[in-house]
């Protein structure tokens, strides 16, 4: 069994987003173990755009090799925030597929089981509208022969993105050619600003979920918390406990049944990520060199 399908349905799977910066994967495992963290995520392509670095350049064997050493499983890669299948000008919309089609065929390479993307941005066109754009660019990309998941992130609410209620999710995987292809990723940050009260019932929000999307489809999730009220439908990530969600929900999030042995990934800022890891999983602090901020993640 491969470490990108070796996960116990009973296991916590908590990592962030890392780097594979010079050496690729083996710069991701590096820095997921120095986080003594199970899973993680990477971007395999700038969210600056220009040319992506040759997939077969990411030292993908080695990569494997040492995350099945190490019990580190079921790796997510996030789609660059360039893509918007939602958007009303014919270039931006055509260079959204191109990149989700290399970027499925980049994943497939890896051997990963997930690809997270950000629905689109109707850019004023209306959500009907961008609904309606997405399905059309996924119908025109998967086959239904995929080896992988793209998993529709749930959005904040914040200017024009879609994707933000469980129905605007439901409504683009109903609408797709190839449904089966088609999961979720949910941000914790991203629905307490939209609305939904993950702080004071997340067991009702989960069964919401399950009403009109189906909890089978539930294969990401990001955790992070908020640096704005409940409900105030703008995306900007706090560190784990220093914003309006705080500790004690996001770690009854992270310990809850329903999200075991799916990927939790933080995107908080500032690198914090092995003491937000430590924290919520409930561990003694390791020797101080561990806790030296590395990086740190991008909004999304």
């Amino acid at each position: 069994m491969s470490p990108v399908n070796a996960v116990r349905p009973n296991t916590i799977l908590l990592g962030a987003n890392v780097s594979v910066a010079k050496t690729g994967l083996v710069a991701a495992v590096e820095e997921t173990i120095r986080y003594d963290a199970n899973t993680f995520m990477i971007y395999t392509r700038s969210n600056r755009g220009g040319k992506a670095r040759p997939i077969t350049e990411f030292n993908r064997d080695e990569g494997l090799r040492r995350m099945a050493e190490h019990g580190i499983v079921d790796p997510v890669v996030h789609l660059s925030y360039l893509v918007n299948l939602a958007s009303p000008k014919e270039s931006t919309w055509e260079y959204g597929i191109m990149v989700l089609k290399e970027e499925i065929e980049r994943v497939e390479y890896l051997g990963f089981r997930y690809i997270v993307m950000h629905p689109g941005s109707h850019v004023g066109e209306g959500p009907a509208y961008a609904i309606r754009r997405i399905v059309e660019a996924l119908d025109s990309i998967l086959t239904g022969e995929e080896k992988l998941w793209l998993c529709l992130e749930t959005m904040a609410g914040d200017g024009s993105k879609v994707g933000n209620s469980l129905e605007e999710i439901a409504e683009i995987i109903a609408l797709a050619k190839h449904p089966e292809k088609l999961a979720v990723c949910i941000d914790t940050c991203h629905n307490f600003s939209y609305g939904y009260d993950i702080v004071g019932d997340f067991d009702g929000f989960l069964q919401h979920f399950d009403d009109v999307i189906g909890l089978d489809r539930l294969k990401v999730a990001h955790i992070n918390d908020s640096k704005h009220p409940f409900g105030a439908r703008k995306d900007r990530h706090a560190n784990i406990g220093e914003g309006a969600i705080g500790l004690e929900a996001l770690h009854r999030i992270v310990h809850h049944e329903v999200l075991r042995g799916i990927p939790l990934i933080l995107e908080t800022p500032d690198g914090k990520y092995r003491a937000e890891i430590d924290m919520l999983l409930d561990r003694e602090p390791g020797p101080p060199e561990l806790y030296v901020p590395v990086g740190g993640a991008p909004e999304g």
